[in-house]
């Protein structure tokens, strides 16, 4: 369908000429002023081609998308005959419609929805992991720089026991989050949860326990339970397993019997999944992941750094960002294999440094004035960590600048590859980066950062400013 096709669908839809009152457009949205609602048809303009969505305010707006609208509204304006005109206004608002409009795209497609849950999963869990997990990174610079002088201090192992007591029992959260946000019954997953726990007075592992020639070997594998093997990916696979049986034998239970047959039956069927197949599979994938990132990280040097940095804000654009939740969580284990250090972070941080880069760029050789305004608003937030703006309001509309501070960012991974730095925990970026950086990284990471900057706005400034496609974006 083309432009003018769709305005001149839109027009009927809306009531015809005499039911528009103003035409307009912002980032992404047409908003058109009615005399009468009910004369708006809304359902089959939402079916119409090339509509993402819309949204009924003190206008009625129509998602299509950044650059559709402007297109769009240009031929809408010459059917209405009303002058066109651009909304005031600013960044923040600009980068959430945008990201709505994007998110439209992607939402609905499998992969991302998938994702989404596992991120979902995660989010909750966010401030338990950043609290302990800086609790962690601190307690052990105090401990090797003291000689472990507070070994016996009461109040401070009992800080620490904090921060050890969200990883050792991270699995049950995760079980209990995954059942949930797969519609299963949340305890329900948290005892999957707790069969990711080491304990040794499990039954399944207290007679090995006690005499090592009485431990209880499995079918299949002959070999003793080992419930730390999967941990936290086995818990989130289990959550989501529990919540799908659960469904299932629900579907045929009769009501007078399912309080209490349902639940028993998921425990008694999960035992098995859990025991022979969830949890060498967990085991499989943690294993796979960290042998991947190893590769990348250890093997591939700075090339790797440098692809993790430039390709990780195309990542987020589509949402797919969202498989690397459960693996930040991983590295930040204090038992797993880095220590609870996390060398991927600072690496993905970069991307936020050449989207500033980008945007000073493009302050400093455009003439634009509204782009010059959405910059400005943007840049600030972009250097504390709040990249949004920034992405969603100027550099990913524009795509040129969005793939050259994306180029650019990866310099700045290259030297946080070179430089080994390393985060105690997540969910911060930018300068608040500082905050969770491995003490006496700090330096490091402000060097990378300006070099990501610096890598956003070179390339920026030669090869992704075009100011005709501003231009045509944002209004002369």
């Amino acid at each position: 369908m083309t432009d003018k096709e769709l305005s001149e669908q839109l027009l009927v839809l809306l009531g015809g000429r005499e039911n528009i009152t103003a035409n307009a457009a912002c980032m992404t949205r047409l908003r058109v002023g009615v005399v009468d609602m009910s004369r708006v048809n809304v359902d089959a303009i939402k079916e119409l081609d090339g509509v993402m969505g819309v949204v009924i305010d003190e206008t009625m707006q129509i998602v299509l998308g950044p650059g559709k609208v402007n297109k769009v509204l240009e031929e809408f304006s010459q059917l209405t005959g009303i002058p066109k005109g651009m909304s005031d206004e600013d960044a923040s608002s600009a980068a959430a419609e945008n990201k709505a409009a994007q998110k439209a795209k992607y939402s609905q497609k499998p992969v991302q929805a998938f994702l989404k849950k596992i991120a979902n999963i995660f989010v909750a869990l966010l401030p338990g992991i950043i609290a302990a997990g800086l609790i962690n990174g601190i307690c052990n610079v105090i401990n090797v720089t003291s000689g472990n002088a507070f070994a016996g201090v009461w109040w401070y192992q009992g800080i620490r026991s904090m921060g050890w007591a969200l990883f050792a029992y991270l699995p049950i959260l995760v079980g209990y989050n995954a059942a949930r946000e797969f519609g299963g019954s949340a305890s329900l997953g948290g005892i999957a949860g707790m069969m990711c726990i080491a304990n040794a007075a499990m039954p399944l592992l207290a007679a090995g326990a006690a005499d090592p020639e009485k431990a209880i070997l499995l079918p299949l594998t002959n070999a003793v339970y080992n419930p730390a093997a999967g941990g936290m990916i086995a818990a989130l696979i289990a959550g989501a397993f529990f919540a799908f049986i659960e469904k299932k034998i629900r579907k045929v239970m009769p009501n007078i019997l399912d309080t209490f047959i349902t639940p028993l039956l998921v425990l008694i069927v999960g035992s098995f999944a859990m025991i022979l197949v969830i949890q060498p599979v967990g085991a499989w994938l943690t294993q796979g992941i960290f042998f991947v990132l190893q590769f990348v990280y250890d093997k591939m040097g700075v090339i790797g750094g440098y692809i993790l940095s430039a390709g990780f804000l195309p990542l987020v654009s589509v949402g797919l960002h969202q498989a690397l939740t459960p693996i930040h969580a991983l590295l930040n284990d204090p038992t797993g294999p880095t220590q609870g250090v996390n060398y991927l972070l600072p690496i993905l941080m970069m991307a936020g440094g050449g989207q500033v880069g980008a945007g000073f760029a493009l302050y400093s050789k455009s003439k634009n004035k509204k782009l010059k305004k959405f910059v400005a608003e943007s840049i600030p937030v972009g250097i504390l960590g709040v990249g949004e703006p920034m992405m969603y309001a100027v550099t990913l509309p524009l795509v040129r600048p969005f793939v050259t501070a994306c180029l650019g960012a990866g310099f700045g991974g290259i030297l946080a590859s070179l430089f080994h730095i390393g985060t105690v925990s997540q969910g911060v970026s930018g300068l608040f980066g500082l905050l969770i950086v491995v003490p006496g990284q700090q330096l490091t990471y402000v060097i990378a950062m300006l070099v990501a900057y610096l890598g956003g706005f070179v390339l920026t400034w030669f090869f992704g400013v075009d100011e005709k496609r501003i231009n045509e974006f944002y209004g002369e």
